[in-house]
């Protein structure tokens, strides 16, 4: 059964994902003093005394958008009250009543939920005065609240608790698996985020940065929960800090790498490859993250440049430092290849958290050392690998007992992975090789 769903309503600035924030008690909606910030349905499982609840932040109600994406906005808010059980009606109390909380009043009249009426902002005892005029909506007395000082947040949660005490509240599945999905501007993330949970989860649109926060969306398949974390199109450096909204949401896309299981790096197939998406291919390098290459909009460059060979030719060209990452060919608007994408992705994260034996560690490396020994670079002894034991997984973790660590030079570490990918259940994955130095006592 599906958790309570608590949206989070009102007009534009009144602090809606501040309060977000502020319960769930992580950085998860950007907070910026600029209206309009929030345009998807920015949500997160919350934990409130053993019992759990979703709670959505949504956009403004009225926001003019600065790109013309009002009715997207509008849009999601409507989804986000036709799932919700309660709703948290958030006004500012230092500015009362304002004729944008009067319609949202009215919107939430019209339906059938409990409404609690939120006044944020209420920095401090003195100005809780000021919530006489708030009756007018309608809703009862506000709880006075300040989401950026912490003030008064059990009563937020024991009202939200009351609200929702006939619902299932039990502890949600835990998802088996994170997926980061990453790439440009306008490469189709958004896109396919929609397609993979088949409903207008976070908005889609021709205008290049439409998504802003990094919006977790939970689906099932196959009575497995996963989450996908859609992610905002990161730009060239010299372009891509304009504000503040925008070092955020950049900030947070890497941050979503980072977190992830498994990473889906997007590419527009009908674009060459760019310098952010080299960019972006060394990031998730760096973090020894499995990686799926997407090539999205596979459709429109097939009828320009022909055949998958060609491509992936090119790519490994492009992105060598992601030359073990399997490439996936998809058509995301149409949900072309998208399920084998996520069957994909699983197999990916399978590979990362399996573990072998010792024993068959060291019989791999018994044939790959007679097919090529370590070189001599050191007058005083030769390289010696003793023995090696797997130590750790995500990514799979090799930590090798030699005589001497700074024997082994990047090219013989580079020639050993190659070699665990052909012979380990490894092939597709990062892997992380670690040396020690022991000196047995036969070879002082």
């Amino acid at each position: 059964m599906a958790l309570p769903v608590v949206a989070i309503v009102g007009r534009p600035n009144v602090g809606k994902s501040s309060i977000l924030n502020f319960l769930s008690q992580k950085r998860i909606s950007i907070v910026d003093e600029r209206a309009g910030v929030t345009r998807d349905r920015v949500s997160c499982i919350v934990e409130c005394e053993e019992k759990y609840f979703e709670l959505v932040d949504t956009g403004g109600v009225g926001i003019v958008d600065d790109q013309d994406l009002n009715d997207h906005v509008d849009d999601q808010i409507s989804l986000a009250l036709g799932r919700a059980d309660v709703i948290v009606f958030v006004v500012d109390i230092r500015s009362g009543v304002m004729p944008l909380d009067m319609t949202v009043a009215k919107l939430l009249r019209d339906k059938a939920f409990d409404v609690i009426l939120v006044a944020n902002k209420a920095d401090s005892y003195e100005v809780e005065h000021m919530v006489g005029d708030l009756h007018k909506l309608g809703f009862g007395d506000p709880l006075c609240i300040s989401a950026k000082h912490s003030r008064n947040r059990d009563d937020i949660n024991e009202a939200i608790l009351k609200s929702i005490k006939n619902l299932d509240t039990n502890q949600p599945k835990n998802a088996v698996m994170h997926m980061a999905i990453v790439g440009k501007q306008n490469a189709g993330k958004s896109t396919f985020t929609n397609a993979i949970v088949g409903e207008e989860r976070v908005i889609v649109s021709e205008v290049a940065g439409t998504t802003r926060d990094a919006v977790d969306v939970r689906f099932e398949k196959d009575g497995q929960v996963f989450v996908a974390i859609d992610t905002a199109g990161v730009r060239k450096k010299k372009m891509m800090v304009k504000d503040d909204i925008e070092y955020y949401s950049h900030t947070r896309a890497l941050r979503s790498v980072r977190r992830a299981d498994v990473v889906l790096l997007f590419i527009d197939a009908t674009l060459s490859i760019s310098a952010v998406d080299k960019k972006l291919a060394r990031s998730i390098a760096d973090e020894n993250k499995p990686c799926i290459i997407v090539m999205n909009k596979w459709d429109l460059a097939m009828e320009r440049d022909g055949d998958t060979e060609n491509f992936q030719d090119y790519i490994d060209k492009m992105l060598p430092g992601l030359n073990f990452a399997p490439i996936s060919f998809i058509t995301a608007s149409d949900g072309k290849n998208v399920q084998s994408l996520l069957d994909l992705a699983a197999l990916l994260y399978k590979q990362s958290t399996t573990e072998v034996s010792t024993g068959r560690l060291n019989k791999a490396i018994e044939v790959i050392t007679k097919e090529r020994a370590p070189s001599i670079r050191h007058k005083v002894g030769f390289p010696k690998i003793y023995y090696a034991t797997q130590v750790a997984t995500q990514p799979p973790t090799i930590l090798f007992f030699v005589n001497k660590a700074n024997y082994f030079d990047e090219n013989y570490q580079r020639f050993l992975t190659n070699k665990f990918r052909e012979m380990l259940p490894f092939s597709e994955v990062p892997i992380r090789l670690m040396f020690r130095g022991h000196k047995k006592k036969k070879d002082s």
